[in-house]
């Protein structure tokens, strides 16, 4: 029998990782206001007013705001979660220089819990505390499950999130700058935000390897509920 020889690209195993989770979580945030609060706004308006072109100032008006309060608050979270990671790092950097033995044992403790002998943990040990960084590295994510965060997140949660909020908001709004009667804008704008929800869910489901059908009929359930109750909460105010 002739031995089979397979070539390198038949054998290699590529595995293939979403990793970019902290995206995706802005734009579901940002997309997914965006789509029920200018919603909920503009349906509050239309029983009360005569035009679109008030609809869709105030809109605009919210649109503008809710991008730059919601983009505050990504930019906020990202930097706290960057100065939380700082200051624990800083904290064990010192642990390893005053209490270098604790600190060992702690590294052979994590070892242990993935079922490693005494005879085994002990070389990898004295490798892992050679090196003062990758040690306190090891610390951060094994010990504390903390991953170093990007310096510039802030920057880009900010931006990320109020654009996404921005695009979202000009959907429910879109058909008060298209049509003039307001009973008409409001019934075609209830109409294309659940329809909007769901296509978002299925892209977040497409990227975060969940079915996608479950994920866009989630949305346009969990969105669909959240615009109602902002609907009905404006409705009763005004």
């Amino acid at each position: 029998m002739r031995p089979v020889l397979l070539a390198w690209s038949d054998v290699q195993h590529t595995e293939h990782h979403f990793t970019s989770t902290e995206v995706v979580r802005d734009i579901v945030i940002g997309m997914s206001d965006g789509l029920t609060v200018p919603f909920a706004l503009a349906a509050g308006l239309s029983g009360t007013v005569e035009t679109t072109s008030i609809v869709v100032i105030a809109g605009l008006a919210e649109i503008a705001a809710g991008s730059i309060a919601m983009g505050l608050g990504g930019y906020l979270a990202a930097k706290t979660d960057l100065e939380h990671y700082r200051a624990e790092e800083k904290r064990e950097l010192l642990e390893t220089q005053e209490k270098p033995e604790r600190e060992a044992d702690e590294v052979a403790d994590i070892f242990r819990s993935y079922g490693m002998r005494d005879d085994q943990i002990a070389p990898v040990v004295d490798a892992i505390r050679s090196d003062t960084k990758r040690w306190v590295d090891f610390m951060m994510r094994f010990e504390l499950g903390l991953e170093e965060p990007d310096a510039n997140r802030a920057r880009k949660s900010a931006a990320l999130i109020a654009a996404s909020y921005i695009v979202g908001g000009l959907i429910p709004l879109f058909p008060y700058m298209v049509w003039h009667h307001v009973k008409s804008a409001l019934w075609i704008s209830a109409g294309i935000t659940p329809m909007a929800l769901f296509v978002f869910g299925l892209i977040k489901g497409r990227f975060t390897g969940v079915s996608a059908i479950r994920a866009g009929a989630q949305t346009a359930l969990i969105g669909g509920l959240a615009a109602a109750a902002a609907f009905g909460i404006a409705r009763l105010i005004s």
